[in-house]
Formats: C-alpha cells, structure tokens, sequence
C-alpha cells in the first residue's frame, strides 16, 4: 500500500509498505478520511515520533474490510470511525475507564503506525461502527469533535450559559458550534488571525474579536454586562489565558485546553481576577471513550447523525496522499489560510 511514512524529523515520505494483517482481536480499515491535526505539524518538522520510521496521522475513518480472529464478521463493509488512544487496561485510569489518563497508553500515529496510509489495522475494541448516512469527511473529524465535546463537560456548561472561546481554529468552531447546540445564549470567539474570524463569520458566529486590535477581554465585558460564563482556553498562549480569566464573570468557570507553544505566564493583574472573582480553573485532555457516564464518541457520531451539529463547512482543503507533503508545509508556514485540511483517499472503494 502507499503511505506518508515519517523516517526523520522533517523527513517525510510517500512510498509503498507492506499492507497490514489484522491479528488477532483487530480489523483492517482502508482509510478514507483523515484530517490534519495542528499537532501533526511539529510532529513531523520538529518533535518527530516517538521512533522512526512511522506513520503519522490519527484523526481518520474508513471502512472495515477485514477481520482478525475473534472479531465479528459482520463489521466488514461498515463504515467506521476509529479511537486512536490504545490504553494498557491494566492501570488505575484504566479501572475506572479514564483512558486518557493511562500510564501505558500506546498511540496511533505517534507511538504506533496511523492512518496517513491507504490502510491501518486497529483493535476492534476502539472502532466505532458508525451509519452510512455520514460521510468519511464528517467521521473523521469525530475526534476533534470529541475532544471539543469533552473541554465543555469539564467546564459544567449550562443552558442560557454565555461564552468566550479564544482561538478561532477547527476545535475552537467546533466548541462554538457545540456550546449553541448545548443551549449556549451567546458564543464569542477571539483571536488574532483576521482570516480565522472571517471564516468564523462565514459560518454564522457574529461575536467576534481580534485580540490584536482591542482589549479583548473588556469588550467581552461590555458585550455581556458582566464577563462570561465560561472562557475556554484554546490558543495555547499567555495572552489567551490572560483573555479568559479576565472576561470571566465572577465565579466563572475556565477550561485549560490549548496545547501550550511554550511557557505560560500570568500577569498580576490576571492572578488577582483569579483570586478576587473566585474563579475556577480547569484542565482538559481529549476525550472520553468509556460507556460509564457517557461515551464521548459516541455522543458525537450520534449528534452529527441526527443534524445536531453540522461539521461539513469546517473543511477547507482536500488532498490526496501524493500532496500531503504539499499541505503540510504550507500549514507549518501559514502560506494560506486552512481550517480543517483532509487527507481524502477516493481509491478503491470497494478494493478487498
């Protein structure tokens, strides 16, 4: 099969490997969607894998066409959409099926081969058969999805809740999109990148603001009488942070879900809101894959099933395998502006 095998950092290359064999308790996907993460980017440039050579990629879906021993023969043909967090079982996260929090997680397409590939073999237990009236596009966006859903559960939103989201990236319109469907009053986005908030606009988020140009957390303020209610954190950056805890009202809540470019800072001024508005601070870590209380994924393939929440219009570019490399480089030095790029394998449908 044809893959974006990663043989060093910035050294990515498309070639022919050896299709993968389903054992035991797995299933062979062939990949039809998978989206670029904003993490696969340094993953490939500058903090490689964690071995060489390895396929990158993780958020995909595809369609089952084989099994291994011990897996139902009635998944093949289903469309499916797969957890890329393989947990050990055997930890203490595990026991109470907190599987992001495993000591001894394996990981497709960082830690194991993923899914910028024509196919991947995965365990049966993280495939998610999903409808047929969804399309590989939307499934394999479930993750992102999911990882949105889950920032907004720690965050104990409410109906009539008001809103700030700051980072305007596919993740941040997909809270956006989630808080109204939760029953949001209002959803503001910030950030500093003109096109994102255009494109935020585009799909209908009217409450916008360009940190860059004004103090966004006091026109937060004066938009919404007294702060919100919840800030989510999704930039990764000190001037975000300082956003949020200052256009929460008080006794807001704040998630922590933007992974950190480098050192996150605080000024004293900022410190003080958390102090004298009695704010509580809450990390997030993708997503919830347990039955017990809810899982996440399936909340998301079910939401989107049912026109809850619509995904399609977050992408932006499609690409086959040949151009990844293409894509990738233009999103590492923001040559054009992208909100969820695809890798997109149209071929052999119905190839066994």
């Amino acid at each position: 099969m044809k893959a974006a095998v990663l043989h060093a950092v910035g050294d990515l290359r498309i070639e022919e490997v050896e299709r993968p064999t389903p054992r035991g308790g797995e299933v062979l996907i062939q990949v039809k969607a998978c989206g670029v993460c904003g993490s696969d980017i340094p993953r490939v440039f500058t903090k490689g894998t964690y071995s060489f050579p390895t396929i990158p990629g993780h958020e995909f879906s595809g369609r089952v066409v084989s099994v291994g021993v011990g897996c139902d023969p009635a998944l093949i043909g289903r469309k499916a959409v797969v957890f890329p967090l393989i947990p050990c079982r055997g930890c203490a996260a595990c026991e109470i099926g907190e599987y992001a929090q495993c000591e001894r997680y394996d990981y497709m397409g960082s830690r194991r081969d993923g899914a910028f590939a024509e196919y991947i073999a995965a365990p049966v237990w993280n495939v998610l058969a999903a409808p047929d009236s969804l399309t590989y596009e939307e499934l394999a966006m479930t993750e992102p999805a999911a990882v949105a859903l889950h920032a907004l559960r720690q965050a104990g939103i409410d109906i009539g809740d008001q809103v700030l989201i700051s980072g305007a990236g596919p993740i941040g319109l997909m809270l956006a999109k989630w808080a109204y469907a939760w029953g949001a009053s209002r959803v503001l986005l910030s950030d500093i990148d003109p096109a994102k908030l255009a494109f935020a606009r585009s799909l209908g988020f009217a409450d916008t603001v360009n940190a860059l140009d004004e103090d966004a957390a006091e026109r937060v303020r004066r938009a919404t009488g007294r702060g919100v209610d919840v800030a989510v954190e999704g930039a990764g950056g000190s001037s975000s942070l300082e956003v949020c805890v200052k256009a929460a009202r008080s006794f807001g809540r704040v998630v922590l879900m933007g992974n950190p470019a480098g050192e996150m800072k605080l000024s004293q001024s900022g410190y003080w809101e958390i102090l004298r508005k009695q704010l509580t601070l809450k990390g997030t870590w993708n997503s919830g894959y347990a039955s017990l209380p809810k899982n996440e994924w399936k909340l998301v393939v079910e939401a989107m099933a049912a026109g809850r929440i619509d995904l399609k219009p977050l992408v932006t570019h499609r690409v086959a395998l040949d151009g990844l490399n293409d894509v990738l480089e233009t999103m590492r030095d923001r040559r054009a502006f992208f909100n969820k790029v695809m890798f997109c394998n149209s071929e052999g449908e119905d190839r066994p």
